[in-house]
């Protein structure tokens, strides 16, 4: 049996065709002429869906529905009804409708309507499964071919859709995408391997991907210079999937655009953030501003000098006259002060706002058990982040732009990566404690295994020491020491890390957000 219906119309006997037709395709229908009797047969019986005529004598189709809500609230009802005026439909939608047909219908009108409410989740499943087997073979192809920043961006992004579509059903799937998007990896860290240079070179030409240094000079400047107010939001370690994820949070509110750009090496606050407020290197920010630089052993905290450093990058760019504003939330409290004094800020050109909770998220997953199962997965870490931009105060705040009429330019400093395959490393005291990236002067390590830096110069980061490399960890490795190693390689497998080449952590996402009707 297909699944059990029921269906209360005052003309039933009319309905005798619908009814056999629906029959004849295995459904079980139990009929009523009016609402009452419809109610007391929907609490005798389960029934997998109801429909409800809305112009029956007595209870009407409405009525009905409200009450059999209240008691059935999973049971998807359809309505049909003759009348075509609004405020019926707006009081069907209201009262969580599945569907809404208009008189006359025809079977199969029925029929699609039962099929999208009760089988949907299964044809969606045998689709997406489908889907995902047709483009494996194209994905694959993409893997070995892609020889562009553009290449390897559409992949990415083919690739997280997929994630986020068999994800969302119980194909059996992820296992063979998980093997592609390990297989990518290599392929994009070799990639980058060959060309990460040569990036930094075209950079400073105008030329090659977009990189951490150019955001401000290339997205929010012409913005500047059109005469917009722009709020500039970043959020801390916000891969692609999640943007994603929360970007039907805002369709309603904005027009969005989407676009990716890299971040720059390592993909790690210190670095990756302060290239993008300053508009420089780390060696640059080193040479030039000194008094903003915080060396990898200083006990300093790392992200101190953001609002100096866009000062700087402003005056800079001969943009002294723009007024700006500097805000970091690091919690509820931060986010609805920053709400309550909103109109302080409407005053500026250029409004910058750093979110440091999904940062705070992914370190909260490594160090705490109940964190880590509440992301276990992926797709569990995707579901975590959503329900923070729903319900914390970033969303108000994006509403209350949109109210105002000004552009968001929206995004990050760089990705994360769940981390399974522990490479070795030794190094000295005053080694780094991240994980995908190392820098020292006395590292020990296969170089077959990292993208090592031994003239860190070329590659526009600090030397701490003359005999200084830098080695960064690919795929979905993470660095461990000897010491302790079986103790370290269990407590940190599966976690969420940063600072080494992936696809998650260098290529994220840049979105323009405009308001509608604006």
């Amino acid at each position: 049996m297909t699944g059990t219906i029921l269906w209360a119309d005052d003309e039933i006997d009319l309905l005798k065709p619908h009814l056999l037709f629906l029959r004849n395709r295995g459904y079980e229908v139990i009929t009523a002429n009016n609402g009452r009797d419809a109610y007391d047969m929907a609490l005798e019986q389960p029934f997998d869906l109801i429909i409800l005529d809305e112009n029956m004598p007595g209870l009407t189709g409405l009525e009905t529905l409200a009450m059999i809500k209240q008691k059935l609230p999973h049971v998807p009802v359809i309505m049909i009804t003759k009348s075509e005026e609004e405020n019926i439909m707006d009081q069907a939608v209201g009262s969580k409708i599945a569907d809404y047909l208009i008189k006359p219908v025809n079977p199969n009108q029925i029929l699609i309507a039962i099929k999208k409410h009760l089988h949907s989740e299964r044809l969606v499943q045998e689709r997406t499964a489908q889907d995902y087997r047709q483009d494996f073979s194209a994905i694959s192809g993409l893997i070995n071919t892609a020889d562009s920043f553009e290449a390897w961006s559409e992949l990415y992004s083919r690739l997280v859709y997929r994630e986020m579509e068999l994800a969302a059903t119980d194909t059996n799937m992820d296992e063979m995408l998980e093997m592609q998007k390990t297989e990518a990896n290599a392929e994009f860290g070799k990639w980058v391997r060959r060309n990460y240079e040569g990036w930094l070179a075209d950079m400073n030409l105008g030329k090659g991907p977009l990189m951490s240094p150019r955001i401000m000079p290339d997205v929010v400047f012409p913005l500047l210079d059109k005469g917009e107010k722009v709020f500039f939001v970043l959020i801390d370690n916000f891969r692609l999937d999640q943007w994603r994820t929360v970007r039907p949070l805002l369709s309603e509110t904005f027009s969005v655009d989407e676009r990716l750009y890299t971040s720059i090496l390592p993909t790690a606050t210190q670095y990756a953030r302060n290239a993008i407020f300053s508009g420089l290197m780390p060696l640059d920010i080193e040479k030039l501003l000194p008094s903003l630089w915080v060396d990898e052993d200083s006990e300093e905290g790392k992200n101190l000098n953001e609002s100096p450093l866009i000062a700087t990058l402003l005056e800079r760019y001969r943009r002294k006259d723009v007024k700006f504003s500097y805000n970091k939330i690091n919690d509820s409290a931060a986010g609805e002060k920053l709400l309550a004094n909103f109109a302080q800020l409407e005053g500026n050109d250029l409004n910058v706002i750093v979110f440091n909770f999904v940062d705070m998220l992914s370190h909260a997953r490594t160090e705490s058990k109940m964190i880590r199962e509440l992301a276990s997965t992926n797709a569990a870490y995707r579901s975590l982040t959503e329900s923070w931009f729903r319900h914390s105060s970033i969303l108000d705040i994006l509403r209350r732009i949109a109210s105002k009429g000004y552009k968001v330019v929206l995004t990050t400093d760089h990705g994360t990566i769940r981390v399974n395959s522990p490479v070795k490393v030794v190094g000295d005291k005053n080694t780094n404690t991240n994980l995908r990236y190392k820098l020292g002067k006395s590292l020990g390590y296969n170089a077959k295994q990292v993208f090592e830096i031994k003239t860190p110069g070329r590659f526009g980061l600090p030397s701490p020491n003359v005999s200084t490399a830098y080695i960064f960890a690919m795929r979905n490795e993470f660095f461990a020491y000897p010491n302790n190693y079986n103790y370290y390689v269990q407590y940190y497998t599966d976690t969420f890390q940063h600072g080494g080449i992936s696809l998650e952590e260098m290529l994220v996402p840049l979105i323009t957000l405009t308001p509608k009707g604006n």
